[in-house]
C-alpha cells in the first residue's frame, strides 16, 4: 500500500473500533433487541481486524483467516439481519446462508486456492446481499412511516452496505485481473478503505439516530 492507503487503513480501523464502542455505549437500550447482535458483531470486526493488523501469523496465511472466518461470518450476520430480522423470512436466511457456504465447495473444486480474495466466493456473496439490501429498500420505501426513514436503524446499515459491499463488488469478483492494471487497480482500492470507514461511521450513527426497533 501506499501512503494514502495506509493513513486511510490506519483511519479505518479506528472507525471500526468507533462504531463498536458506540453501540457498546447504547448496550442497555438495545440490550433486550437484536441491535444488540449487531454490536457485538461490531466488536468481533473490530478484533479481527486489530488481529489482522498486529498479530503474528505463524501457522496458516492472512487471506485464509479473511476468506474462511471473517468474511463468512460478515456474510451470514447481514443474512440474518436482514432476511430473518429486518424483513420477517427467516427460511430465506437458512437458503441464503446454505447457497453462499456451498460457494466454498465450488472454489475448493473449481477455483485456485493461491488468492488474497477468493472472488468467487465473495462476488456470490455480495450479490445475495445486494438482493436483500433491495428488499429492505422497497420495505422502507412502502412502509407508512418512510417519513421517519432517518429514525430506522436499518436505513444506515442498508446505506452503508450499499456503499461498501456492493459498491466493491466489481473490484473483488475482478480482483486479479484489475491487479495488472496497478493504476485502476490503486484508485479503486482507494474507494474500497474510504467506502468501508463511511460504511463503519453510518454503523455508528444507526445507534446514534437509529431509535425504534425494525
Amino acid at each position: 500500500m501506499n501512503d494514502f492507503q495506509q493513513f486511510i487503513a490506519g483511519i479505518l480501523l479506528w472507525a471500526e473500533g468507533l462504531a463498536a464502542i458506540i453501540g457498546l455505549f447504547y448496550y442497555n437500550q438495545i440490550k433486550k433487541e437484536q441491535w444488540r447482535f449487531f454490536m457485538f458483531y461490531l466488536m468481533f470486526i473490530f478484533i479481527c481486524e486489530a488481529l489482522g493488523k498486529w498479530a503474528n501469523f505463524i501457522y496458516f496465511p492472512k487471506a485464509l483467516f479473511y476468506n474462511y472466518f471473517v468474511m463468512p461470518v460478515q456474510f451470514i450476520f447481514f443474512y440474518w439481519l436482514f432476511a430473518a430480522k429486518s424483513l420477517k423470512r427467516p427460511k430465506l436466511f437458512y437458503i441464503l446462508s446454505i447457497l453462499y457456504l456451498i460457494t466454498f465447495i465450488i472454489s475448493e473444486l473449481y477455483f485456485s486456492k493461491r488468492k488474497i480474495v477468493f472472488s468467487f466466493n465473495y462476488t456470490f456473496g455480495c450479490l445475495l446481499l445486494m438482493l436483500l439490501v433491495a428488499m429492505e429498500y422497497y420495505k422502507q420505501v412502502n412502509s407508512t412511516d418512510i417519513l421517519n426513514f432517518s429514525r430506522n436503524r436499518m436505513f444506515y446499515i442498508s446505506l452503508g452496505i450499499t456503499i461498501s459491499y456492493i459498491g466493491t463488488l466489481p473490484f473483488f469478483a475482478l480482483y486479479d485481473q484489475l491487479y495488472t492494471y496497478q493504476g485502476l487497480w490503486n484508485i479503486y482500492f482507494d474507494y474500497f478503505l474510504i467506502a468501508n470507514v463511511v460504511m463503519y461511521l453510518l454503523f455508528a450513527s444507526s445507534f446514534i439516530w437509529g431509535r425504534r426497533s425494525s
